[in-house]
């Protein structure tokens, strides 16, 4: 294939062969695919290992799984594996599985019931599986009671988005909901005060708020932020400081940042 065919490929324009999914996707990555398995909440049908000679053991407990799990196990050539999962990293290891398994909000709402200190975070349409898949890393590594994000105008759970999690996406609950600003409602209908993370008018410094309680943090999208409606349905408005002189982080690393004050916060209690 031609460094132009390549490109196209990446950008999803690209017509030539490529390997037909039937129902399911490949996800890629030692780590989402030995997390996928570990989680076990996808079904799993088929697997792309390097030969069993290359082993070392990570690889070695990925085949243990997938033998034990009676999943079929295959060797395929860089290039078919490469066009199989659109050039992602894959370092020779795929998986496929059924569709991301999405909860209700509803599932979140009650997994936090009984958590003094639970925390949601809600994502404002952003678009980049890269980010997405940071926010949810970092939300499943703080122990968050779920994430939300929009149905329309925003990223999904995609395998790019996994692989960007290490496969902490796998161990998440993850809602779509139709209408942010009505999930907002019901989260505060549940006892949670939401902060937004932008900057402006009413904006505080963001380890100026109190995150103690139930605490739902929103992110808004790449360069947009906060859209206007979202904003206005915020308890608090945090905003990071930024002497550099740059207007704005990427939301994966500001989602981070934030979650992981609410964290400190917590600790000093």
């Amino acid at each position: 294939m031609s460094a132009a065919d390549r490109r196209q490929e990446r950008a999803g324009h690209f017509r030539g062969p490529r390997e037909e999914v039937g129902g399911g996707e490949w996800i890629y990555g030692r780590n989402p695919v030995e997390e996928a398995l570990a989680a076990g909440r996808r079904e799993a049908t088929e697997i792309v290992l390097p030969p069993p000679a290359h082993d070392d053991d990570q690889l070695a407990r990925i085949r243990g799984e997938a033998h034990a799990r009676r999943i079929a196990v295959r060797t395929m050539d860089r290039d078919r594996l490469d066009r199989l999962v659109r050039f992602g990293h894959h370092q020779g290891v795929a998986l496929k599985v059924s569709g991301y398994p999405y909860v209700s909000l509803d599932e979140i709402v009650s997994a936090a019931a009984d958590e003094e200190n639970a925390l949601v975070v809600l994502l404002d349409h952003v678009e980049d599986p890269q980010n997405l898949g940071s926010v949810l890393r970092t939300a499943c590594a703080a122990g968050a009671a779920g994430v939300v994000i929009p149905e329309d105008r925003a990223c999904g759970v995609t395998p790019a988005a996994v692989r960007a999690s290490a496969g902490g996406a796998e161990h998440l609950r993850v809602a779509k909901v139709v209408n942010l600003v009505r999930a907002m409602e019901e989260l505060k209908d549940a006892g949670f005060w939401i902060t937004g993370l932008d900057m402006g008018e009413g904006a505080r410094p963001y380890d100026e708020v109190d995150f103690k309680g139930k605490a739902a943090l929103v992110v808004g999208a790449e360069g947009a932020g906060l859209s206007r409606l979202v904003r206005t349905k915020c308890d608090f408005i945090a905003e990071l400081p930024m002497p550099g002189g740059f207007e704005s982080l990427n939301a994966g690393v500001a989602a981070g940042i934030a979650i992981y004050e609410v964290l400190r916060q917590r600790r000093r209690k």
